[in-house]
């Protein structure tokens, strides 16, 4: 399986490629990364260095990597924090590419637009053509309850109004939904909650609340529900893997105290996890 992520990159710790890449071909993925940005650290830390990459660095890229005669062996296309519109529009033009030469490829996409507490901390422009270009285009679609929100125009607080939310963004194109970070009025204060939607179906996973404010754990847990996705073909059975995997992850790393995730040190939840959670159907 190929899956080529067009992402955001650090040397330093863990965030968009550096965070995705590992994990996916700790589960045999063969990954093609194509770097927006290549900076010393992420930018929680408030300070970094480096550079950003414009869409034409992406193409050209993409391009040779085409020129290899293997868009057709590329399964899946997964992108992230997108730093500009530019950068949007050569993403959505690598998904046309390989789906060109591959009918059967799916695009990943986690609309990266901001969170609760922090609001919207992209560039202006980026949250329009996330909704307005990227999501419909995409199969797989991974927003945090905010960007949930966001993406349809709505103010979730119960299940009932979540749901009709994620109909809201199926409508828009994806048919498949996962939402992270869902925090509804019948989450314990203790616990957070996920949601795969697929099919008019939706499955939920609650793990309990851990102590902890760090970056890139949301690029692995799409990275991880895209290749669950697609060895399985079920949202509900990538949801209970990729949750369980992710909660180890976030785990170790709550217990070491650490700034940045131990994608390394904890690489084995993402085969074995330690702690299954079951899935329900809601």
């Amino acid at each position: 399986m190929n899956v080529l992520s067009i992402q955001s990159h650090v040397a330093y710790g863990h965030a968009g490629n550096s965070s995705a890449v590992f994990p996916l071909q700790r589960l045999g993925i063969e990954v093609w990364p194509v770097h927006t940005v290549q900076f010393s650290n992420h930018t929680g830390y408030g300070a970094w260095q480096g550079r950003v990459f414009d869409g034409q660095a992406v193409d050209e890229v993409v391009a040779g990597i085409a020129d290899r005669g293997v868009l057709g062996g590329c399964d899946a296309v997964l992108s992230g924090y997108l730093g500009s519109a530019d950068i949007g529009h050569a993403v959505v033009g690598s998904v046309a590419r390989v789906k060109a030469a591959n009918p059967v490829a799916v695009y990943c996409c986690d609309p990266v637009v901001g969170d609760v507490g922090r609001g919207v901390f992209v560039r202006p422009g980026v949250p329009e053509f996330i909704r307005d270009v990227a999501v419909p285009v995409a199969d797989l679609v991974t927003p945090n309850h905010y960007e949930l929100d966001l993406l349809s125009g709505r103010t979730t607080r119960t299940l009932a109004e979540v749901q009709d939310a994620v109909a809201a963004v199926q409508a828009l194109g994806p048919r498949v939904v996962l939402t992270t970070s869902l925090v509804a009025e019948d989450t314990p204060d203790d616990a957070v909650d996920l949601l795969a939607s697929e099919g008019g179906r939706h499955f939920r996973v609650r793990t309990p609340r851990l102590d902890l404010s760090v970056n890139g754990a949301g690029d692995a847990i799409a990275a991880l529900f895209l290749a669950h996705w697609l060895s399985t073909g079920s949202a509900g059975t990538a949801l209970g893997r990729a949750a369980s995997s992710v909660y180890g992850l976030l785990r170790q790393t709550a217990e070491a105290g650490s700034r940045e995730i131990l994608l390394v040190a904890a690489q084995d939840e993402f085969v074995a996890p330690r702690r299954t959670f079951e899935v329900t159907e809601v």
